[in-house]
């Protein structure tokens, strides 16, 4: 196993900047049918999947992603731009959180924004967390090079393929112990949005 260096970190920031979001004018303006549905999220989505038969979003998810009102029921079996948008979230949501957790989480979106208000839309939403979220590549790119010579430097009396395996699981370790830590953060706001809205319930 040979990894190297240069390599590995430009691929990484390579990856790092194809990471796109689905622009709200790209979402037809009609309604649209289940099978529609699957077909633009596949098409739309599929720089982020790992293998190429993966399936972005299936009918049966989409089922039950209404069904534990993540999203709203769709009407007369057509789903709407606000529909496409809140499955968005969900795509996204649901690597790391549970059903239960983007429930909490969307559902005051839903009550508040799903239709139209005066203020603010679902559109406008979406507009600005994904703007913000395009914005932070550059700090993650910085982060993760910093994580990765981190890692480079650890296991100093090792040599050649043991120091590389070592040096790949110190790296994979750092990235994993970040994630494990921001989702206790988010895991930690999500009970306390859940108390919130139901104060005399325990989660």
């Amino acid at each position: 196993m040979t990894i190297d260096t240069k390599d590995m970190l430009n691929s990484i920031f390579s990856s790092l900047q194809r990471i796109d979001y689905i622009k709200p004018e790209d979402i037809p303006s009609i309604p649209l049918y289940m099978d529609q549905v699957t077909t633009f999220m596949d098409a739309q989505l599929a720089s982020s999947k790992r293998y190429s038969e993966d399936k972005i979003l299936t009918k049966t998810m989409i089922n039950n992603y209404a069904k534990n009102n993540l999203i709203p029921p769709p009407i007369k079996k057509k789903y709407s731009k606000e529909h496409l948008l809140l499955l968005i979230f969900v795509y996204y949501f649901k690597n790391i959180m549970s059903i239960s957790d983007i429930q909490t989480l969307l559902h005051p979106i839903t009550e508040k924004y799903f239709l139209d208000s005066d203020k603010l839309d679902l559109t406008d939403i979406y507009n600005e967390v994904f703007s913000l979220e395009t914005g932070q590549i550059d700090a993650i790119a910085k982060n993760i090079a910093k994580q990765y010579h981190t890692a480079q430097k650890t296991f100093p009396e090792s040599k050649g393929k043991d120091a590389e395996f070592l040096h790949l699981f110190s790296f994979i370790c750092m990235l994993s112990f970040d994630v494990y830590v921001k989702k206790q953060l988010i895991e930690k706001l999500i009970d306390q949005m859940h108390e919130k809205e139901n104060p005399t319930e325990k989660k």
